[in-house]
Order: structure tokens, then sequence, then C-alpha cells
């Protein structure tokens, strides 16, 4: 990831509803969730869910497909995890000790957790 993408990441994740909002797409899994479920489990209107998901998927956080009538928005976790090892580079100089794991691999399916 360039620089600019990191920033555009970052600056989509620094607003409330959509930090919940990824973080309930990742806890999803690549499935995804439709859009009326996400608005449901975060109280958020469809207008402002909308405005909201689009930040993300604008910044390369999510992609939305149609199924149906539901829009299914799902995290892009190769993104997610540019983000994360661009910001974690050369942690520590490099000491394999210290480098962390930092892929995300989504493993199960989406439990009702969202703290």
């Amino acid at each position: 990831m360039n620089k600019l993408d990191i920033l555009a990441a970052l600056a989509a994740l620094s607003q409330e509803n959509r930090l919940d909002a990824y973080r309930l797409l990742v806890q999803a899994g690549a499935d995804g969730m439709p859009a009326g479920e996400i608005a449901a489990e975060l109280g958020l209107s469809p207008n402002a869910l909308t405005f909201h998901l689009d930040r993300l998927r604008e910044a390369g956080l999510v992609t939305v497909r149609r199924d149906g009538r539901s829009m299914i928005y799902a995290a892009q976790f190769d993104t997610m995890n540019g983000l994360i090892g661009y910001l974690t580079d050369n942690c520590c100089g490099g000491a394999v000790a210290c480098v962390p794991d930092v892929a995300c691999k989504p493993a199960r399916k989406r439990t009702k957790v969202l703290a």
C-alpha cells in the first residue's frame, strides 16, 4: 500500500460509526452482512449507514455485492492486512522476536460480540 492509500484507510476508520461497522464486518467474515442487518446491529438509519459504508468502500476497506434485493457488505481483509503491515513495517528495527503476526485470517462465522 502506498501512503495515500494508508491515509485514506485511516481517515475512513477515524469515525465512530465507520469503525463500528468495519469491526462488525470483520466479525462477519468473508461472507459479509446485509446492509439492513448492519443498520439494525448498530442502530443506524439506512441513509446514515449507506453514507458510512460508502466512505469505507472508497478507502478500499469493504466491498459490496447485490444478492437479490439486498446489498451485502464484506470487509476487505487484504487491505486491512496491508494497513497493519505498513504500520508495523520494520517493527523493533526488524528484530524477529518482536515482529507481530499481523495477518487477519477469518476462520469462523460471526458471533454476536461487538464491544
